[in-house]
This record gives C-alpha cells, structure tokens and sequence, in this order.
C-alpha cells in the first residue's frame, strides 16, 4: 500500500497556488509557484499526520477524488508508522509485540513517527502481519536530483 494523498492545487490571486488535502481538512499549505506548494504540502501533510498519530486519532485512507489532483508523500518515517497502524488493525499492540518476541513499547515506537524503526524490524512486523515491505525511491516534483544520473561510461 502506497501512502499518497489526493492534494487539490488552486491558484491563488494575484499570485501563488494554495494546495488542500480533501483527506485532512486541517493541512492547508501555499507556494509562490506549483512546485513550491507541492514541496510545502509534503511538510504541512507529515505534520498534520504525526498529530494524528500522536494522539491515536484516525488516519484516513487516501480517496479518490474526482477531478484532477496532485498525490503527495508524507516522509518515509511517518509512512512507516502509519503502514504498520493501518496493517495492525483490530490487533493490539501487546498482540503484536508477542508474535513479534519483544516488548509493548517496542512495538509501539513503531507507529511513533517520532523514532525510526530499522529496515530489519519493518520487514520483522510485516511478515507477523502478513504483508511483505517493499521499498522504493521516487521522483520529487519539482526537485532536480543532485548527482548525474547518466551511466558512468556517458558522463564527460
């Protein structure tokens, strides 16, 4: 499952794109130019979901608006914490930690996007949840990489 949210990009008078996620009334976020907005929208959705998460309010799902919309990433720890809440589900915590072998905190710090959780351990609580983790890396909108991308053999 991927975590992306629908984000709906209006411009704004007389300049600037205002960016809202239909999913969580309370991230608003604006930028001088699309690019930038979608940059802040990233930031203003983790903040936003880390609240969340932080006072075990509900995460929606991401829908499916009509219409035309930019879907935005929260960061890779607050994607973590989430995967494992919403793969969780009606299991507790301390369930969870015993199939696991380890403690009810240590578990827990799994949906804390505050800590992060090792590679080894999200693979560990995926596989007691019955899912596989698969890591990828994706392009940022509007963020040009900062190493040459062409193979070796065509660079200069």
């Amino acid at each position: 499952m991927k975590i992306l949210y629908p984000a709906i990009v209006k411009k704004q008078k007389p300049s600037g794109y205002l960016v809202q996620f239909p999913d969580i009334s309370e991230a608003i976020t604006q930028g001088e130019t699309v690019e930038e907005a979608l940059f802040n929208a990233s930031e203003v959705l983790t903040l936003a979901l880390d609240h969340r998460l932080g006072r075990d309010r509900e995460i929606p799902l991401p829908s499916r608006p009509a219409g035309r919309a930019h879907w935005v990433a929260p960061d890779a720890k607050t994607q973590a914490a989430i995967l494992v809440r919403l793969s969780r589900g009606d299991r507790s915590v301390a369930d969870l930690a015993r199939v696991l072998g380890t403690s009810w905190p240590a578990v827990a710090r799994l949906e804390d996007p505050r800590h992060s959780p090792t590679l080894r351990n999200l693979e560990r609580t995926a596989a007691a949840l019955g899912q596989k983790l698969i890591v990828s890396f994706e392009p940022t909108p509007g963020v040009r990489p900062s190493v040459d991308q062409r193979p070796a053999s065509r660079r200069g």
